[in-house]
């Protein structure tokens, strides 16, 4: 059965817009990877789509040394890329996932983590050109179902005239080129394609399937080309459009990898599982020395916001285990950032709650801004001082598990009932523009500063907004990292500090006797930030659960480094940022 040239010309067109939403998607996807394992959202998004649209061009400038049965290297290039673009994102993880020797350059695995970026550009440059050939060699033109057609004619016809208001313009309906045709569907496969993966594909599916799904997609399309171009295999007559070399055995191979493909993305959870965990359990606990600390994944799952991976981490080094009591116990991972272990969890969120809280005073009226906190767990310490609280989380999913999950629960003991608290979903910086409430107490419970994602929460801005929502005499509970072992990031943050009107800190540690060996260590720094002076001091008592007493300390003036910029949002400072 021979295929007609209007329906096969459409079906190009169709071809078209899928390969560019495939391609697009891919550039981000890998860009999504390259951030989960090196950090810095805005220098690996801007790095990959930089070396994407490059290789687009090499890649274009090489199709012309292509041979003209467009049909055969068109079907050859999607086949490529469902194979390359899996492949890549494999290596990408698998030199992350494994102990690479020093000798090995850093700018060596750097280049290499991004090939698979420069191939699969390199690839989609083909794509273009050779579609292009393929639709102008066709003798008919695309026949799109009315229910399209007229609305697409509404608004050429619209389009039309504006352009005629400022350039000279052929007011005659005639047919389109198969050039803007083809780029209108390639641009406009693009947008569907980040569209559709920032909304659906990467909050629903997670990078390992969207990665085989996309694969699966181009081969798929390499199948349609078969279909329609080919003598032997398809729908084709014999003609300087059907395929001039009969590719039988990339036609074999087209279909085993749409096989293995499918077969990844109906088994995306093994998968998936499979492919992550290689790579935590490897990098989870990796800043211990080698061979002292194992990691096993017990739990994971994407928000539109996050990853969330639960764990259970085991020593299993020599001598006794100098980090918790036991052999093992479970933590909870936000993206790159550990969120909580069950050794230092409760003495956590006892510093940044109940200490001071403790010596505030503070009654059933005390106002408390909780931003962040979606574990919920933070909420119990407050509950337990009967203040009133409202909380701002902009992870509604992570928030309603947590809420129901046993493993959260025996943390958080309910406290998403608790009755004087009022939760908001919603960006911590947008709430703050928007309300004019004052608070006695404003708690951060927020990430820490290791990626470009999060320098809005350590900006200028942010911290201004904190000051003017504060009641009189009201303070800023938050954690922070310690001043010798970030020095950079503490000059930076101290004087983002000072520029937001912020002129006292109080710190102190948290501390707890992690391991039981009868002696207390640090667990976490705390920061109480005020805009004038306080007079009172920070605890000088045993911790409400850990039983091991906090430095005694004075409110200080923040100080100020010469030479070092504050952080703003539309003059960042990096140095706030920290690596982990």
């Amino acid at each position: 059965m021979r295929s007609h040239p209007r329906f096969r010309t459409t079906a190009v067109l169709f071809v078209t817009f899928i390969v560019s939403f495939c391609s697009f998607a891919y550039e981000f996807v890998y860009s999504e990877l390259l951030t989960v394992m090196y950090g810095g959202t805005v220098t690996q998004y801007v790095i990959t789509i930089g070396l994407y649209f490059f290789s687009l061009g090499v890649g274009a400038a090489f199709s012309d040394d292509l041979a003209p049965d467009v049909p055969t290297n068109l079907f050859r290039t999607e086949l490529y890329l469902a194979i390359v673009a899996p492949v890549g994102f494999g290596v990408i993880v698998a030199i992350n996932s494994v102990a690479l020797p020093s000798w090995i350059p850093t700018a060596v695995i750097w280049v290499v983590a991004r090939l698979p970026v420069i191939v699969v550009g390199w690839l989609s440059g083909f794509e273009l050109p050779l579609l292009t050939r393929l639709v102008g060699t066709e003798p008919e033109q695309p026949s799109l179902p009315g229910i399209v057609r007229r609305p697409i004619a509404l608004c050429s016809s619209l389009c039309n005239r504006l352009l005629g208001l400022f350039w000279n313009t052929d007011s005659a309906e005639a047919p389109r080129s198969g050039l803007s045709v083809v780029l209108a569907l390639d641009y406009v496969g693009g947008l569907a394609g980040a569209v559709v993966y920032a909304r659906v594909l990467y909050p629903m599916f997670g990078l390992v399937t969207t990665i085989l799904l996309l694969a699966l997609i181009n081969a798929v399309a390499a199948l349609v080309l078969v279909a329609l171009y080919s003598v032997r295999w398809g729908t084709a007559s014999g003609s300087s459009r059907s395929f001039s070399t009969e590719p039988r055995v990339l036609v074999v191979v087209c279909l085993l990898v749409c096989s293995l493909l499918a077969s990844g993305v109906v088994a995306h959870d093994t998968v998936d599982r499979s492919v992550t965990e290689l790579y935590l359990e490897q990098q989870i606990e990796s800043d211990h020395p080698p061979g002292t600390m194992s990691a096993e994944v017990t739990d994971q799952w994407t928000t539109p916001y996050q990853h969330v991976v639960r764990y259970n981490r085991t020593w299993s080094g020599t001598g006794s285990n100098p980090y918790f009591a036991g052999e093992s116990e479970p933590c909870l991972r936000l993206d790159m950032a550990v969120q909580l272990c069950e050794s230092w969890v409760e003495t956590y969120h006892d510093g940044l709650v109940s200490v001071p809280l403790s010596q505030y005073p503070h009654s059933p009226e005390t106002e408390v801004l909780l931003i962040g906190g979606g574990d919920w767990i933070a909420v119990d310490e407050l509950r337990q001082h009967n203040v009133s609280v409202d909380q701002v989380d902009l992870d509604a999913e992570f928030m309603n598990r947590t809420a129901s999950d046993p493993f959260y629960r025996q943390y958080h003991n309910d406290a998403d009932e608790y009755d004087r608290l009022n939760t908001t979903v919603a960006d911590g910086y947008t709430y703050l523009t928007k309300t004019e409430k004052q608070y006695d107490v404003i708690l951060l419970d927020i990430p820490g500063a290791t990626d470009d994602d999060l320098l809005g929460l350590y900006s200028t801005e942010f911290y201004r907004l904190l000051a003017a929502h504060l009641a009189p005499n009201g303070v800023v509970g938050t954690w922070g990292y310690d001043r010798s072992s970030y020095p950079e990031h503490f000059k930076a943050y101290t004087n983002t500090l000072a520029a937001s009107g912020f002129s006292q800190y109080l710190p102190y540690w948290s501390r707890a006797d992690l391991n039981e060996d009868g002696s207390a260590e640090r667990v976490e720094q705390f920061y109480l930030l005020a805009p004038s002076d306080r007079d009172w001091q920070a605890p000088n008592r045993a911790s409400q659960r850990s039983h091991s007493p906090n430095h005694s300390r004075s409110w200080r003036q923040i100080p100020r480094f010469a030479g070092v910029r504050s952080n703003s949002l539309f003059h960042p400072n990096y140095d706030i940022l920290i690596s982990t």
